[in-house]
């Protein structure tokens, strides 16, 4: 369960540091994309080791592995031991790339939480510090630990989903509108929002004419 909940990272507030750099002409068109992400993620990838897990015999023999461990060990049981080098390399690759892209949204986000010019090199700090003791404790340790922090984003996330969901069903019920009146490709405007405070990427052609000048 708490594997299928934490898999697509829906409602965390991770994600969509990365879908805010892509280049739409309306939000919703993004928004929708991340959606669609929740169904690969969960239903197809979570799915599959679920299955595997499941119509391999290894978690009836009494074994006490859990996640990542049943499913490297029922992987095994199926393909042979070579697999555990195969998905070694490939959890490397993940966590590796998790690192970079974590610590990425992290240093974007940092003048937005604080203009001292401490509050970076004490954010690198921080990072450098969590992925030694990530590399050091115990499995059951860090995925625990993972668990809570991740937690305590979908608590902060959710709040903040809360205050701008009536701008999320304002823009929503724009393109719905636009789709109806036949506009193949809806044109995001921020005078229909009941507050424009906060919007800085559109209109587009004002962003784009600011970065030519």
């Amino acid at each position: 369960i708490k594997r299928g909940l934490f898999s697509n990272e829906a409602g965390m507030g991770a994600v969509p540091n990365a879908a805010a750099a892509a280049d739409a002409s309306h939000p919703v068109k993004q928004g929708l994309i991340q959606a669609m992400g929740v169904y690969f993620d969960t239903l197809f990838v979570c799915t599959a080791s679920a299955m595997l897990v499941l119509l391999s015999p290894e978690w009836m023999m009494g074994s006490k592995l859990t996640g990542i461990a049943l499913v490297q060990k029922s992987v095994a049981g199926q393909l042979g031991e070579w697999t555990n080098f195969f998905m070694t390399v490939i959890v490397l690759f993940f966590a590796f790339s998790s690192i970079i892209g974590n610590y990425f949204y992290g240093e974007m986000n940092m003048p937005f939480i604080s203009k001292s010019k401490y509050a970076m090199p004490i954010f690198r700090v921080f990072v450098v510090v969590m992925v030694f003791v990530g590399s050091i404790a115990s499995l059951s340790l860090v995925w625990d630990l993972a668990d809570l922090f991740m937690a305590l984003m979908a608590i902060v996330n959710l709040v903040a989903i809360f205050m701008l969901g009536k701008f999320a069903i304002a823009a929503l019920r724009d393109y719905n509108a636009q789709k109806r009146r036949g506009i193949l490709d809806p044109i995001f405007d921020p005078r229909i929002l009941p507050d424009k405070k906060g919007v800085q990427c559109w209109p587009r052609d004002e962003d784009r004419r600011r970065k030519a000048n």
